[in-house]
């Protein structure tokens, strides 16, 4: 079954490697249905601990955009869009971070890895910053990434899966 699987994950993850921006999009769909679950879910948890307090409001509303992104379209777009908008942010957040932690490694330490910390950083903020002014190629490598994943995961698992099979032959 693992040899299956993971041939059926390649074959995915080449299909998404040669159509980017599509994958994304489709990722993005799956965020928007595991966010109606969520908000679902908190919705059942609220109702059996009869706590309705701001978490029932935010699964009420996360519920509600779930159904709705899922019936029109736009709403998709627009979240697939928010969601670039975060990455863009998350990786500027991340790069403000390293250089933060680089100039606290250097008096410590007095070794030179704090350059690789600080470069790190910079580029972080460099990515972040081209992906807020250039969306669209943050979404294709988005999709060139989950390709790159299907189809490791897949390999890895035809490899296991080939592995095992051996193992029990003899």
């Amino acid at each position: 079954m693992s040899i299956l699987l993971g041939v059926l994950l390649m074959i995915g993850g080449f299909s998404c490697l040669f159509t980017p921006l599509l994958t994304f999009l489709g990722v993005g769909h799956c965020i928007v249905i595991f966010i109606m679950i969520f908000g679902i879910f908190g919705i059942v948890k609220s109702f059996r601990e009869k706590r309705f307090g701001l978490d029932f409001v935010f699964s009420i509303i996360s519920t509600i955009f779930g159904i709705c992104a899922l019936i029109v379209p736009q709403l998709t777009l627009v979240s697939d869009a928010v969601w670039i908008y975060l990455t863009a942010a998350w990786f500027v957040l991340l790069g403000i971070v390293s250089i933060i932690a680089s100039i606290k490694v250097t008096k410590p330490t007095g070794s030179k890895i704090w350059i690789v910390q600080l470069i790190f950083g910079i580029l972080d903020i460099i990515i972040g910053g081209y992906s807020f002014f250039h969306p669209l190629v943050l979404a294709l490598t988005m999709g060139i990434l989950i390709s790159i994943y299907f189809i490791e995961t897949g390999l890895t698992m035809l490899i296991s899966g080939i592995a095992f099979a051996s193992q029990g032959e003899n």
